[in-house]
């Protein structure tokens, strides 16, 4: 460029065209190195997290823990990517870093609600009180686990609504599991009249705890007299039966004692009070 024809303004022309030429290609230098930067680095953090992903899968590592760790670690991996851009662009990182920090609190404040229940869902997926599958009791909600998610716990209520509950609190309240084992105890409260005979009630009841295939022999079964009560004599009937048999167990041995019952002319009493009248005779 021919600077002999440009105003003098005291200061060299041909200086600040080198200046210019020389700032310029080193900005378009830093640019390309940047974008070189960026998409080699989300390269490589594809190939680490695929890495990541089979070696969890040859450890047969849950789903949610996987999806968890490799969301994860694609983001922390990332986030080195992007201040090494930014980086290569000449930026200063300490003060980006510091920027995003800041960021990142301000986030953390105005989410604390959502924060508390990502904290929890980390817990569920390391420490497993419940799986996906495992009927469960927590914050108050019972039913059938359908999905575990960083943020919520999706549940499955007997008469099939679905119900999404906060991991924060599921995990500030207990958590029953009624799944955890492979056997549970039925309990059975059966009342019946004083003037029924025990023996033959215990004797019944032993037919017919013997009679259903589904109650295992061990643990064994418990018959006892619970209480002598204001209208009944009560027992106790505790049967032990694999957990996916709990209900079908209940349902049908109930039903099978109160029509057994009948057929040996044992009643089941109901509250009653004696009421006696007497007559004042008037002067």
């Amino acid at each position: 460029m021919d600077t002999s024809k440009l105003p003098d303004l005291g200061f060299s022309w041909d200086d600040i065209l080198v200046t210019l030429q020389t700032t310029g290609v080193d900005l378009a230098f830093n640019i390309v190195k940047a974008i070189v930067i960026f998409y080699v680095g989300k390269f490589v953090v594809g190939v680490i997290v695929r890495t990541v992903r089979r070696i969890m899968a040859k450890r047969d590592i849950e789903d949610t823990l996987e999806r968890f760790v490799l969301s994860l670690l694609r983001m922390v991996l990332m986030v080195f990517v992007i201040i090494a851009t930014v980086g290569a662009l000449g930026m200063q990182t300490t003060s980006f870093v510091a920027v995003l920090g800041a960021a990142g609190l301000a986030i953390g404040l105005a989410l604390q609600g959502s924060l508390s229940n990502f904290a929890s869902g980390v817990l569920i997926v390391l420490f497993k009180p419940y799986r996906v599958g495992d009927w469960v009791e927590a914050a108050g909600i019972a039913g059938t686990v359908e999905r575990v998610e960083i943020l919520t716990t999706v549940l499955k209520t007997g008469d099939n609504k679905q119900i999404i509950v906060p991991n924060g609190q599921i995990m500030g309240s207990i958590i029953t599991n009624y799944s955890a084992n492979e056997t549970r105890r039925v309990d059975m409260v059966i009342g019946v009249s004083y003037d029924d005979d025990l023996d033959k009630v215990r004797a019944t009841l032993e037919e017919l705890i013997a009679a259903e295939d589904r109650i295992l022999d061990d643990p064994p079964h418990k018959i006892a007299v619970s209480e002598l009560a204001d209208s009944s004599v009560n027992f106790v009937v505790r049967p032990w039966v694999r957990t996916e048999d709990y209900w079908g167990v209940m349902f049908d041995l109930t039903e099978a004692i109160k029509k057994r019952f009948d057929q040996e002319g044992i009643s089941f009493p109901f509250p009653q009070q004696d009421v006696h009248l007497y007559s004042v005779k008037s002067d």
